[in-house]
């Protein structure tokens, strides 16, 4: 075999490998999910890892007197709020660097800083606390586009309940099972 025929078959491999492979990027299935599904998706996860805390970690180990869930957790080893619970988890996503972000807002804010962060905001909430219903938009965050979802945020324990209904900075003292107390806002970048 001549060096132009190596040649000339290395050259037709090589422009058939770069065929197929180009090919078969064009034949790989892409996935997309709306920002409104990936910020349902978030939004399943953490109702589940709080309510199982709520139920299943704080409530068992208050009704077995074993230790209780305290604002002042850090030093009183106690167990966080289960609010608490969700705002450490979510601070712990600017330690990891993740592009969404979830907190805590409401009318009745026993702190400040769960008071929604805009007029805005504040409309939004008032939404679905009347309607129990997502209100979802988007905003800029930092000149970064964001999908915003603001889900109702339900009493699902008697301990959010009582701990709302009794705690001395409370703006509000008659919540019950069920009630809407606030709203879970979700953000999802659009890049």
């Amino acid at each position: 075999m001549s060096g132009k025929t190596f040649l000339l078959m290395v050259s037709v491999g090589l422009l058939g490998l770069l065929l197929g492979w180009g090919l078969g990027l064009q034949t790989i299935p892409s996935y997309s999910l709306s920002p409104r599904t990936v910020a349902d998706y978030l939004h399943a996860v953490i109702q589940a890892d709080r309510t199982f805390y709520t139920q299943h970690v704080v409530e068992r180990m208050e009704a077995m007197l074993i230790v209780t869930a305290e604002e002042e957790w850090r030093t009183k080893q106690a167990l966080p709020l289960p609010a608490q619970f969700l705002q450490e988890a979510s601070r712990s996503l600017d330690v990891r660097g993740a592009s969404f972000r979830y907190r805590l807002i409401s009318s009745w804010p026993v702190h400040s800083h769960n008071k929604p962060s805009s007029k805005e905001e504040q409309a939004a909430l008032e939404q679905v606390v009347e309607y129990g219903e997502v209100v979802e938009g988007e905003v800029t965050i930092n000149d970064k586009p964001y999908f915003k979802a603001i889900y109702p945020d339900r009493a699902v324990s008697r301990a959010c309940v009582s701990c709302h209904n009794a705690h001395p900075q409370s703006p509000k003292r008659d919540f019950k099972l069920n009630d809407v107390m606030g709203g879970l806002v979700i953000q999802v970048p659009l890049e």
